[in-house]
């Protein structure tokens, strides 16, 4: 399944490369002639998207948030959301917008809130996002490297964990296809994202990997659904 991306700054769809969200500038899409991400996202809808990933960089950053916009959103198409979720009130309040959470090891403080959060919501309403940065673990809290995570994960069970390379987003470079040798055991649990091409899929499917998050090769038309 192809699950696009949306990312979301000051009430605008915006694009950008590697993570770097600073630079950030207002997403140019074949799917609207605007920025407006309600309007894109009925129109990804419209062309067939059954779910689409959100990313609201503000409130990942404590910028504030677009939780309206996304609950709108929610409204057409389900929304599996990045809101920089890391303990049970975070996930509660994502879950008044979203139909999934997202919890990311980029802003998840300690192993405990994942245990507390698997323990009060149910996994259809959960993603793990295993966030990687220059071939390793990217977090600003956690003390574990790729290995001990994939254990924990192994543990909880989750029923999606999304593989995003923050350094090929937006590159259109082709997706790290030595993380999956990393992630041995929950590939059919796998989301892949970061440079997703067209001839990605095929490698990834043959790999056991069914869903990919899409972001700039969907937007600019090089790939269709």
């Amino acid at each position: 399944m192809i699950i696009p991306v949306l990312d979301l700054k000051n009430g605008t769809a915006v694009s950008g490369k590697s993570g770097d969200r600073e630079t950030y500038k207002p997403l140019k899409t074949v799917f609207h002639d605007s920025s407006s991400p309600l309007k894109i996202a009925m129109s990804l809808s419209h062309y067939g998207a059954s779910r689409i990933y959100i990313a609201d960089l503000d409130a990942i950053e404590g910028k504030g948030s677009n939780f309206q916009i996304v609950k709108n959103i929610n409204e057409h198409i389900s929304v599996m959301l990045d809101c920089g979720a890391c303990n049970i009130e975070d996930v509660s309040k994502a879950l008044e917008a979203a139909d999934k959470v997202i919890v990311a090891t980029e802003t998840l403080k300690n192993i405990e809130d994942l245990n507390d959060i698997f323990n009060s919501f149910s996994k259809d309403k959960l993603i793990i996002s295993i966030d990687i940065k220059n071939g390793n673990l990217f977090s600003k809290h956690l003390k574990l490297n790729l290995e001990e995570l994939i254990t924990k994960i192994k543990e909880l069970n989750p029923l999606e964990v999304i593989l995003l390379d923050i350094t090929k987003v937006g590159s259109e470079s082709g997706v790290n296809m030595d993380l999956i040798k990393k992630i041995n055991g929950i590939e059919e649990l796998v989301i892949m994202g970061g440079g997703m091409t067209k001839k990605d899929i095929t490698k990834l499917e043959n790999a056991g990997i069914n869903n990919f998050l899409v972001g700039s090769t969907l937007h600019n038309g090089k790939l269709k659904f």
